[in-house]
């Protein structure tokens, strides 16, 4: 079996989900791959950086611009453990990345309900990767944050 398959990019994500999840962060964590390489990660770093806009997906971009050297994300994969929001699935569509892949659904702030068409008109999108990871992963975190 190809060790290089979404399943094995999801759990890349889920390492970046943790990491914010030790630093007190809405465990979401997002890569970008290139011709089956790692270009670009993130985690949400809202809190650490006290910034709205610093989200996981925001975070990968801009890695992956840098390596890249341009802004365009033309044959890059998106990897993210929870669909993302308006704002970043703008900035996705901006960036004309060619898939996006995520493990579960945000059904308040995710783009499919909010902002359907935000991402490139040809941009893929395959939702449902690793589902019952990255939900029970952001379940664990906002039952911690109840008590």
């Amino acid at each position: 079996m190809e060790p290089f398959n979404d399943n094995y990019f999801m759990k890349q994500a889920l390492i970046e989900a943790d990491i914010a999840f030790q630093e007190g962060e809405i465990p979401i964590g997002a890569i970008i791959v290139s011709e089956g390489h790692i270009i670009g990660k993130g985690h949400n770093r809202t809190e650490c950086l006290n910034d709205v806009t610093a989200h996981a997906e925001m975070q990968a971009i801009t890695a992956a611009a840098e390596t890249l050297g341009g802004k365009y994300l033309n044959n890059c994969t998106l990897y993210v453990t929870v669909e993302p929001c308006s704002m970043c699935a703008g900035a996705l569509g901006w960036s004309q990345i060619s898939k996006v892949v995520y493990g579960t659904g945000d059904n308040k702030r995710g783009f499919t309900n909010i902002s359907p068409k935000a991402l490139h008109p040809k941009t893929e999108i395959t939702a449902g990767v690793l589902e019952e990871q990255c939900k029970e992963m952001m379940d664990h975190f906002f039952k911690t944050k109840r008590g």
